[in-house]
């Protein structure tokens, strides 16, 4: 269930009021007249069931209440109630493959800001890569993987392409293409000066690596893991269950390919740079790809919905 805490103009609360009215979901409807001084209005609260959110969300701003007031969503941890669970039967589908769009756009606009604390959670991240390829060490790869951020910037992109907001679109593109600009040239000064300490060097580069060597060796099988991990990384953040994305994240060869690209550019062994951005760009491609269509799928599923979540108008 979620639970909404609106602000509304006194001249709208009566709309408001009739649409929560007449959404299939919704309960415990309390109305607080002139309670709200910043901006001026009225308080309504109700909760919602999850299936049911987006629809009322939508209808709410459809009444200008998100410029005129304000929409604050909460989900409910704990609801004892059994005019809840009713909501709940109520309402159509599955709590756990609702999405509610706005909160998905608010999400991936958060992740995909390009910030210090983004720049540098993917400069590390690649850096730790540096040091899992000249090491051919398969346990700082994973490490790596789990640390890098660049998820979020993609999530972006997939959700502004769905949602047709070119905004969201560019902001996550210069996220991704600045932050892994930013960590690669970082990498290429970390690798010199590993170099200058005697701890890098072009002979461990260019070694057998049976555990690191597919990071330069981009085939069909690192374009069908991108899809794959797109596709589940998309489902985790719409359902809400992000533990999956530490699973995603150590399932794609995007930071470590960006590292070994920079390490062997220092070395000027450019044949092991091309593969590896070769296999940044492959797997960036499969993730967006599957990003994309999982979220098309997912709102012609709902659109399907949208007639069972309006009650009956009563004769």
């Amino acid at each position: 269930m979620l639970h909404l805490r609106l602000i509304t103009p006194a001249d709208r609360t009566d709309d408001v009021v009739r649409l929560i009215g007449r959404t299939v979901g919704t309960t415990h409807l309390v109305v607080l007249p002139g309670c709200a001084r910043d901006p001026e209005g009225d308080v309504v609260m109700c909760d919602v069931a999850r299936e049911a959110g987006d629809e009322l969300i939508s209808g709410l701003r459809a009444l200008g209440i998100d410029s005129s007031g304000a929409i604050t969503a909460e989900n409910i941890d704990l609801s004892l109630s059994e005019r809840a669970d009713e909501a709940e039967e109520a309402a159509p589908g599955e709590a756990a493959d609702a999405v509610l769009w706005e909160q998905l756009q608010e999400a991936t606009h958060e992740e995909s800001t390009l910030s210090i604390t983004y720049v540098a959670f993917i400069t590390l991240a690649t850096m730790i890569a540096a040091c899992g390829v000249v090491l051919d060490n398969a346990i700082l790869i994973v490490g790596a993987m789990a640390v890098g951020p660049e998820f979020g910037p993609l999530a972006g992109i997939c959700t502004a392409i769905v949602q047709r907001a070119p905004r969201l679109a560019l902001r996550s593109a210069v996220a991704l293409l600045v932050g892994f600009a930013a960590a690669m040239v970082v990498t290429a000064g970390f690798s010199l000066f590993m170099d200058a300490v005697d701890l890098f060097s072009k002979a461990q580069l260019e070694a057998e690596r049976p555990n690191t060597g597919f990071i330069y060796a981009p085939d069909w099988f690192s374009f069908v893991v991108a899809v794959l991990a797109g596709a589940a990384g998309t489902l985790s953040l719409t359902s809400a269950k992000s533990g999956a994305l530490v699973g995603v994240a150590i399932s794609v060869t995007t930071v470590p390919a960006a590292a070994n690209a920079a390490v062997a550019l220092v070395y000027g062994d450019t044949g092991q740079g091309w593969h590896s951005a070769e296999q940044l760009l492959l797997n960036l491609f499969g993730i967006v790809l599957a990003g994309t269509l999982t979220l098309y799928a997912q709102k012609a599923l709902w659109a399907t919905q949208r007639s069972r979540l309006t009650k009956p108008e009563r004769p």
